[in-house]
């Protein structure tokens, strides 16, 4: 079945002439049609306008000019702009935007003979850990439909796991890639802060906001990050020569390798249930060479607190343009000011109205100091207590979430309790360093996510260990009860 394929499978069997590019966007074009109504990952899809580009594929494909990706769907996450198909960001604000322009990783992907699929599902402006706070649709996990796929990058995320695409792109702030896939059981990427492009990204924190792959493999995620990475001029915090090779993904050992993990990883809310299958996964790490010691890295604790200082306030900033005079639509009242106020009360949800006001707040005078400043103080205390045993240690494993993925509206009367499920995630954002997530085990009958971080621009080494790692548990990996 084609659409059960992985990325790589896809592009070998269209170099051989087994498959044609038409022939593969069909496949997903028919699954999205027949299935997406049961799992919600999809905003937006152009068939018309996907075929337009399988045709094309398929001449670079006829002509021996194809690259990794050529006639390989992707789907994208809805707060990625997309010329000529609305980006909405899953809000209403947002409603009826077309970009007149390609964001960068679209750009690229375009040229390297890509499919764009279709527009994806997200937490409302990428805030949230659950895909609940879209103003359009729900998204489900694959595993069980009446759980969340986590978030934001929930669509993206259950794409992929539902065989509606071989590979995604999301955007990851807090974790928004990597949750996600631990909780789906698929593979979830962010590369080091500056190494892909963040121009024609909607941004949200945009010190932390990173785009990146998710896959059923760590070499479909590493194909894609290849494509999607290096300089661009458009995005001053582009760092430069920065395109991911992946030209030794498969020729890493785990023999020797030195693991870090820090004990404050396992925070008061992780599930015993996940910690057990994560000291199995290490353990079977251990068996393959691997050098595993605890460490502790006191900052941990403090993340989740700072994490929602900073990412408010440059929030509060960035969401300062959607008015309803530039974007969207836009809401009756008495005078410019009136009209912005109704616009932006009717246009913005709960969950983004909360975080604009605690970001306005911490940077008001008299409290910029004490919540702040403060808070960039932790987070350059993080980066370095972390950069410090990276000058020890390979990398650092942990657990991607604290729990498994849990019931749809479970948590909507404790929005603290759904913000610490990023604990683990966050001080990779933090540190702008590169971090996996990988299926290692299972809790509950669900999935339980294994994540890896590297230095800052360790990427290459960091991919390099995931596919090994991967190789370790390839025999114990699943996939949904799909139909």
């Amino acid at each position: 079945m084609i659409t059960s394929l992985t990325a790589a499978e896809i592009a070998t069997k269209l170099r051989t002439k087994e498959l044609s590019a038409p022939e593969v966007t069909q496949a997903y074009l028919d699954r999205i049609a027949s299935e997406d109504e049961k799992y919600g990952a999809f905003l937006a899809i152009d068939g018309e306008r996907a075929m337009a580009q399988a045709n094309e594929a398929q001449k670079q494909l006829d002509a021996g000019t194809a690259t990794a990706l050529t006639g390989v769907p992707v789907a994208i996450k809805d707060n990625i702009s997309t010329e000529g198909i609305e980006t909405t960001c899953a809000s209403k604000i947002l409603k009826g935007y077309i970009p007149p322009y390609d964001a960068t990783v679209i750009r690229k992907l375009s040229e390297a003979g890509a499919i764009t699929i279709g527009k994806t599902n997200l937490d409302e402006f990428a805030m949230g850990s659950s895909t609940e706070t879209s103003a359009f649709k729900l998204s489900r996990n694959p595993w069980d439909t009446s759980r969340t796929p986590g978030g934001s990058s929930g669509g993206s995320t259950v794409a992929v796991a539902a065989n509606m695409a071989p590979v995604s792109l999301g955007s990851d702030t807090g974790g928004s890639i990597r949750l996600p896939a631990s909780f789906c059981g698929v593979v979830g990427f962010k590369p080091t802060y500056g190494r892909c492009s963040r121009f024609g990204l909607v941004a949200f924190a945009s010190s932390l906001d990173q785009i990146g792959p998710l896959a059923k493999t760590v070499e479909d995620a590493a194909i894609i990050s290849n494509v999607i990475t290096g300089h661009c001029s458009q995005d001053s915090t582009s760092i430069p020569d920065s395109q991911i090779s992946i030209s030794d993904l498969k020729k890493g050992s785990l023999k020797g390798m030195k693991l870090a993990f820090p004990k404050e990883m396992y925070g008061d809310g992780t599930d015993p249930a996940v910690r057990e299958a994560t000291e199995f996964a290490l353990d079977e790490l251990r068996r393959e060479g691997v050098e595993i010691t605890e460490i502790s890295i006191p900052t941990i604790p403090l993340g989740v607190t700072t994490y929602y200082i900073i990412a408010p306030a440059e929030a509060s900033s960035n969401l300062g343009r959607f008015d309803g005079v530039r974007y969207g639509p836009r809401s009756e009242g008495q005078g410019h000011i009136d009209v912005v106020a109704k616009t932006r009360a009717d246009g913005f949800g709960h969950e983004v109205k909360a975080r604009i006001m605690i970001g306005t707040y911490a940077l008001s005078a008299g409290y910029y100091d004490a919540f702040y400043l403060r808070a960039q103080q932790v987070r350059a205390m993080m980066t370095q207590q972390f950069n410090d045993a990276f000058k020890e240690f390979d990398l650092v494993v942990s657990p991607t979430a604290p729990v498994v993925a849990f019931p749809l509206g479970a948590m909507s009367q404790d929005p603290m309790q759904l913000k610490l499920l990023d604990y683990c995630t966050i001080p990779a954002n933090m540190g702008g360093f590169p971090a996996i997530s990988l299926q290692a085990g299972f809790a509950h009958g669900l999935p339980v996510g294994l994540q890896l971080m590297g230095p800052q621009m360790g990427d290459e080494k960091l991919l390099q260990a995931a596919f090994a790692v991967e190789r370790v548990f390839e025999t114990q990996r699943k996939s949904p009860p799909i139909p």
